[in-house]
C-alpha cells in the first residue's frame, strides 16, 4: 500500500497543481498551446532528471550536470559550425554525438573518482561542475557560438514542422527517453541493483555485485541524458552558451526529489521524475501568467523542495 501512495503521490501533486490554477487562470491555463509550452520548458529538466534519477536512487549526487548541459551546448555548435554553411545530415550526427559524448565523459569521470578514490559525490561533482564549466568557457573562447541554420534548430519550436508531429520533437524525444529509462529501471539488471545498491550498499557488496561498476555505470549513464538535454538546450538557444544552465543542476535535481525520489537512495522512478519536473514548469508558467514577481517564484519553488525533503526524512525516520 506504501509503495503504491508513494508512487501516486507525485502524480496527485501535478493534479492538483493542474486543478488549482486552471480556476485560477482557466482561459490562459487550459489553452492546447499552453499546454505545449509547459511540455516543451519541461523536457530539458525532465530529461536530465532521467539520468539524475539513477544517480539519486543508487545513493548519490551529481552537481555538475549545468555545466554538462553548458559543455555539450558548445560542442555541439562548434561541430556543427565546422560542416559549413549549409550541415548535412553527417555533420549534425557528429555534433549530437559529439554532444553526448563530452557528458558522457564528465559523468565516467565522476564515477571513477568516486568509486577509485572513495570521495563523497557530492566533493567530486563540485569540482567537476567548476571543470566541465571553465572547459565549456575554454573552447569557446569565453563567448557563444553562432552556427547556420541546421536541422537541430527545430527541435525545440512549440509548433513543429510538419505540423503532424503536433508537439516539438524535444518532446518526442523525452517520451522515448521516458520509456527507455522506465524499463532499464524496472526491468533490467542494472535497475535491479542500482536499487539494491541504493538501499544498502554493504550488503549489496556482500550479495556478490559488483558495486564500484554499476556506480560508474550509473554516472555515465546520467552524463548520457544530461547529453541529450545539451542538445536540446542547444537547438532552444540555436547557439552554444558556455555560460548557461547556470544553477540548472538544482532543478533538475529538484525534479527528481519532488517526484517520489529519495535522497537517502533505494526510492525514486522515472515517471515520478518527469512528473517533478512537470509541476515545476507548470507552477512557473502559471506564476508568469499571473504575473508573480520572479523572485517570489523562486522562494515558492525553494519551499516545495524544502517540504518533499522534509517528507522524505520523515518517512525515513519512521521506517527505523
Amino acid at each position: 500500500m506504501k509503495r503504491i501512495l508513494t508512487a501516486l503521490g507525485p502524480f496527485a501533486g501535478l493534479a492538483f497543481v493542474c486543478i488549482l490554477f486552471a480556476l485560477l487562470s482557466p482561459s490562459a491555463f487550459t489553452s492546447f498551446y499552453n499546454l505545449k509550452t509547459i511540455l516543451t520548458q519541461s523536457v530539458i529538466i525532465g530529461i536530465a532528471a532521467l539520468g539524475m534519477t539513477f544517480v539519486i536512487v543508487s545513493r548519490g549526487i551529481d552537481l555538475s550536470v549545468g555545466s554538462q548541459i553548458a559543455l555539450s551546448t558548445v560542442v555541439v555548435a562548434l561541430l556543427v559550425k565546422a560542416g559549413g554553411e549549409t550541415p548535412g545530415a553527417g555533420s549534425i550526427g557528429v555534433a549530437v554525438g559529439g554532444g553526448l559524448l563530452a557528458c558522457g565523459a564528465v559523468g565516467l569521470l565522476n564515477g571513477f573518482f568516486i568509486t577509485r578514490y572513495r570521495i563523497v559525490p557530492f566533493i567530486v561533482t563540485l569540482g567537476s561542475m567548476q571543470i566541465a564549466r571553465g572547459v565549456a568557457k575554454w573552447v569557446a573562447q569565453e563567448q557563444t557560438v553562432t552556427t547556420p541554420a541546421n536541422a537541430l534548430s527545430g527541435l525545440m519550436v512549440i509548433d513543429p514542422d510538419p505540423a503532424w508531429l503536433v508537439f516539438a520533437p524535444g518532446i518526442w524525444i523525452g517520451v522515448v527517453a521516458l520509456i527507455a529509462s522506465s524499463l532499464v529501471l524496472d526491468r533490467t539488471l542494472l535497475g535491479r541493483y542500482v536499487f539494491a545498491i541504493g538501499s544498502n550498499e554493504q550488503t549489496a557488496r556482500l550479495c556478490g555485485i559488483a558495486v564500484d561498476r554499476y556506480k560508474m555505470a550509473v554516472y555515465t549513464l546520467c552524463g548520457l541524458f544530461t547529453g541529450i538535454a545539451g542538445v536540446l538546450q542547444y537547438s532552444y538557444l540555436t547557439v552554444g552558451d558556455p555560460t548557461s544552465a547556470v544553477g540548472l543542476e538544482l532543478d533538475i535535481i529538484a525534479a527528481v526529489v519532488i517526484g517520489g525520489g529519495s535522497l537517502n537512495g533505494g526510492e525514486g522512478s522515472a515517471v515520478g521524475s518527469v512528473i517533478g519536473a512537470l509541476i515545476m514548469a507548470v507552477l512557473r508558467k502559471v506564476c508568469n501568467i499571473l504575473g508573480v514577481q520572479n523572485f517570489v517564484q523562486e522562494i515558492i519553488i525553494g519551499a516545495i523542495i524544502v517540504g518533499a525533503v522534509t517528507m522524505d526524512q520523515r518517512e525515513v525516520k519512521s521506517a527505523k
